[in-house]
C-alpha cells in the first residue's frame, strides 16, 4: 500500500514530507534538531517513523522549492529551514484530499498475544499486566495535558507550547489509551477465569480419584 501523494505540480511527496511542511508551517523556521523535538512532543504520540528522515527530507524539499534553507556561517553551522508559499500550497492540496487508507495497527504486544497460546497462560498474563501498566501511565500523561490545556483555555497565565498537544488529537489519545486499558484488563480477567476453572476441574478430578468407587455411604447420606 503506497502512502505517497502526487501533487498537481508533479511532486511525489510522502507523509514525512507533509509532516515537515506542516510543522514548519505551524512552528515557524526550524532546524532538523528542532523538528525532532517537535515530533517527540506531539506527532510522535500517534505517528512513528525513522527520525533520521528529519535530517534528509528537508534538503529534498528545498530542491523541490517547497522550503528554503539558511546555514549559519560559524558556530554550530545549523541549517534553518523555512516553508515557502509553494510548500504551503502543497500542504493545502494534501489536506484537501482526505486519507482513504484503512488504519493499520502495529502493536508489538498484540503480536505477542497472538502467539502466546504456545506457552502456558502465565505468558499471556505477564504480557497483559505489563500493557495495563504502560497504558495507565500513558493515559495519566494525556490527562495531565488535558488539564493543562483546560487551564490555558480558561485564561490561566501561561502560554501554549510545542510540548502540549493541539486540537482533537489529544482526545484521540485519551480514547485510545482507555480502550487499550479495557482490552488488556479483559485479557487479565480471561486468563484468571481460565486458571480458576482449571483449578476447580483439577480439584474435582483429585477428589474423584481419592474416593473409592465402592465406598459405603455415610449414615447421613444413607438417611
Amino acid at each position: 500500500m503506497t502512502t505517497e501523494f502526487l501533487s498537481s505540480a508533479g511532486w511525489s511527496l510522502t507523509p514525512t514530507s507533509y509532516l515537515v511542511l506542516g510543522l514548519l508551517a505551524r512552528e515557524g523556521p526550524s532546524t532538523p534538531y528542532e523538528l525532532k523535538g517537535h515530533v517527540a512532543a506531539t506527532i510522535g504520540h500517534f505517528w512513528s517513523f525513522p527520525h533520521a528522515l528529519l535530517y534528509k527530507e528537508p534538503a529534498r524539499l528545498v530542491g523541490l522549492g517547497l522550503l528554503t534553507e539558511e546555514r549559519e556561517l560559524d558556530g554550530r553551522r545549523r541549517r534553518l529551514f523555512t516553508i515557502t508559499e509553494a510548500g504551503r500550497q502543497a500542504l493545502r492540496e494534501w489536506l484537501d484530499h482526505p486519507a482513504t487508507q484503512p488504519t493499520e495497527l502495529r502493536d508489538l504486544a498484540v503480536l505477542q498475544l497472538f502467539f502466546a497460546d504456545l506457552e502456558p497462560t502465565n505468558a499471556r498474563l505477564a504480557i497483559a499486566r505489563e500493557q495495563v501498566s504502560l497504558h495507565r501511565e500513558q493515559l495519566a500523561g494525556y490527562e495531565a495535558g488535558q488539564r493543562q490545556t483546560g487551564r490555558l483555555a480558561a485564561g490561566t497565565p501561561g502560554s501554549r507550547t510545542i510540548e502540549q498537544w493541539r486540537g482533537v488529537t489529544l482526545r484521540m489519545g485519551l480514547l485510545y489509551e482507555r480502550a487499550a486499558i479495557e482490552f488488556w484488563e479483559g485479557v487479565v480477567s480471561a486468563v484468571d477465569a481460565e486458571e480458576s476453572a482449571a483449578t476447580r476441574a483439577q480439584a474435582e478430578d483429585d477428589g474423584a480419584q481419592l474416593a473409592p468407587p465402592d465406598a459405603p455411604l455415610s449414615p447421613e447420606t444413607a438417611s
